[in-house]
Formats: C-alpha cells, structure tokens, sequence
C-alpha cells in the first residue's frame, strides 16, 4: 500500500510542488519536470504508440492541485494540460529519482534536437495592417 504525504504545498509563483512525507522527509517538485514527466497518456503515450517527447515547457506553471480520491493528485497546468493523476507512488519515485529523471530527459532532448524553451510565437500573416498617410503641418519654406 503505498503511503500519503502528510502535506502538500502548491507554490504558484516559484512553481514548486512541495511534498512532506510522514517519515519527516520533503521533496520539492518544478512544474516543468512534472509537466513533461506526467502519467498522462498524452506524454507516456497511447497504447502501442510510443511516449512523446515533452518539448518547450520551460515557462509552464501550475495553476491548481486537485485530489484524487485518497490514492493521488491531479495537477492543473497553465498550458491546459490536466490528464495526469500522480499516485503516491509515482511522485515517491519522482522524488527518489530526480536527478537521473531530468538528466535522461535533458538527453532526450538533446538527441532529439529539441528544446525546453517554447517556440516563439508566429505572427499571422493575415494580421489586418493600417495604414496612416499624415500630411505635413507647414509647407517648406523657399
């Protein structure tokens, strides 16, 4: 059976998920590496389908923590992502292996060529552009 924090603390605007467990131990959790290790179908991927590679969450936050029954948490992410339920046990294996998570992911990216960063924004061709003629306030003088 696995086992409940004993405190949850959802810190917004450093965007950390702090952990307390019963045994006294404390875990602190960025919003982007949960974001892009999320148990959602959507990262880890649909049935044969392979998981997705996270890319360009460098920026995202957490806007809301929800419980799951008594078993996990679903986190709200303000990119819309919301699908991934975080048993105890999961975060427990993020928290006990952090640094090797991150470092495979950063790998990936790399290999992949890809980047946390978001892609900047396009700028829509179609943008509706005026134009405004202002005619002299004086004639020149001679």
């Amino acid at each position: 059976m696995s086992i409940a924090p004993s405190n949850i603390v959802l810190r917004r605007k450093s965007g950390l998920l702090v952990l307390e467990w019963p045994d006294g131990s404390a875990c602190s959790l960025e919003a982007e590496f949960l974001r892009v290790l999320s148990p959602s179908a959507e990262v880890r991927g649909h049935g044969r389908h392979g998981a997705v590679l996270q890319t360009g969450k460098r920026r995202v936050g957490m806007r809301a923590v929800e419980a799951v029954g008594h078993y996990a948490i679903r986190i709200l992410f303000d990119d819309g992502h919301e699908s991934g339920i975080y048993s105890w046990d999961y975060l427990q294996q993020l928290c006990a292996n952090k640094s090797s998570l991150w470092a495979k992911y950063l790998a990936e990216l790399a290999a992949a060529g890809a980047s946390r960063d978001p892609a900047p924004k396009a700028v829509s061709l179609s943008e509706q552009v005026q134009v405004i003629t202002i005619a002299p306030l004086s004639q020149p003088r001679n």
